[in-house]
């Protein structure tokens, strides 16, 4: 029925005088111009009417997972094929236009090709989504192999291009591949690296989103963020953005502190450094002295008895105390550290509790507390820290201590004040 109305028009142009030639012309502009209308026609009604519908539908719905893909505008790439398959079926209406035709047919073939790839990926990028919001997603970062996969369907698009404008079969194509394979490899070596990284991070529970890591060659020290195909992105805790090959997690050291996180703790270890000509025996005014102090008034009767009962098992001399054993202000001090510590409601008692010495050095004899605190979040970590330590820094003149310091300039002032 088209042809015989096609056909009458042509007669009806070389009826007002128009040559056969030019009548063909008029008419195949005709065609296009009538083709290129429809193709609108049916690029707006798909979008404004049946894409129209779907988003009503997708939005009375309960589930999530219409909504997504509606998010990821998987139906409105979808839609782009209508006028494509307008102009494709109406084309070879274009009489004694082979050639064209031809051309038409391959740009509207290279046209379907690179929506339909735009469409997966918008489905995979959906999928991806879904995934995400399902309990199995937990710590089972697949991004990146979303991303392979949208590389290569990329990749198998552009061959079907080459292949509608080549003469040569797809077979063909394949087989020359081999030859560009080096090539290949490296333009996406960046990619293959990180798909090997991707795959040992996963399998081995390396890191994930969420996590806690330190990398301080790449400056990274925050919360992991987003995990791809070729890089990995840290929100440092002064809020800029460290960006790190996703291989460098594989073939570099850093520090994941989740395991830090899931104990329940988080690591106190700092030190006070006293001042060794201050530790001495204690006498008996500083025992009485110590002995108003709740916690430690037990301790310091239960060791004297110990104490008292072995000198005289021993015969102990008491007129030096250097004979038999004697109690001593810094040891007193590191029970008393132990004993507040073990009360304290913010310390994680579970974990691992060390009070102890460390080795002399010219700035003291540093007393270190190892405890674990109870709060890991960092301003409620740091404020726990904060509180023992100005709780020790306090009490270490009861014990008759010096906390050792260089001197100040107020020190050398004092100094030439007594001087003159």
């Amino acid at each position: 029925m088209i042809e015989k109305l096609l056909e009458q028009y042509r007669s009806m142009l070389e009826g007002i005088g128009l040559s056969n030639q030019v009548a063909m012309i008029i008419e195949n502009v005709t065609v296009l111009v009538i083709i290129i209308l429809l193709a609108f026609l049916a690029d707006r009604i798909t979008k404004r009417v049946l894409i129209g519908v779907i988003r009503q539908v997708v939005k009375r719905t309960k589930t999530t997972f219409d909504d997504i893909l509606l998010q990821r505008k998987v139906f409105n790439r979808l839609a782009h094929i209508a006028p494509a398959l307008v102009i494709n079926a109406t084309v070879v209406f274009l009489f004694d236009a082979p050639d064209l035709v031809a051309v038409i047919k391959k740009l509207t073939g290279v046209y379907m090709i690179l929506v339909t790839a735009l469409v997966i990926d918008s489905l995979i990028s959906a999928l991806h989504d879904i995934y995400n919001q399902l309990p199995v997603s937990r710590g089972r970062n697949i991004k990146g192999y979303m991303q392979v996969v949208k590389i290569i369907i990329y990749i198998f698009a552009i061959l079907l291009v080459i292949d509608v404008f080549s003469e040569k079969s797809l077979v063909g194509l394949f087989t020359g591949l081999g030859a560009f394979a080096a090539v290949i490899m490296l333009v996406f070596k960046d990619s293959i690296l990180g798909l090997t990284a991707s795959i040992q991070l996963s399998a081995n529970d390396m890191v994930k989103v969420g996590d806690w890591i330190s990398m301080p060659q790449f400056n990274a020290d925050g919360d992991v963020i987003d995990i791809s195909l070729t890089t990995v992105k840290v929100r440092n805790w002064d809020k800029t953005i460290a960006t790190i090959p996703t291989y460098a997690l594989v073939s570099d050291s850093f520090n994941n502190w989740r395991g830090m996180q899931l104990s329940g703790g988080r690591r106190i270890m700092r030190s006070v450094n006293i001042d060794m000509r201050s530790i001495r025996f204690m006498d008996q005014e500083i025992r009485d002295q110590l002995s108003s102090i709740a916690i430690l008034r037990p301790y310091l009767k239960e060791k004297e008895k110990e104490i008292e009962a072995y000198n005289r098992s021993i015969g102990a001399d008491d007129t030096n105390p250097v004979n038999g054993r004697r109690m001593t202000n810094l040891g007193t001090f590191r029970k008393y550290l132990e004993l507040y510590l073990r009360n304290h409601p913010k310390v994680n008692q579970e974990l691992t509790f060390i009070i102890r010495h460390l080795q002399p050095t010219d700035k003291g004899l540093p007393i270190e507390i190892y405890v674990f605190s109870k709060d890991q979040e960092w301003e409620k970590y740091e404020a726990v820290q904060a509180d023992i330590f100005d709780h020790v820094l306090a009490v270490i003149p009861y014990f008759d201590l010096r906390i050792f310091q260089n001197p100040s300039g107020e020190d050398w002032r004092m100094l030439a004040e007594r001087i003159h």
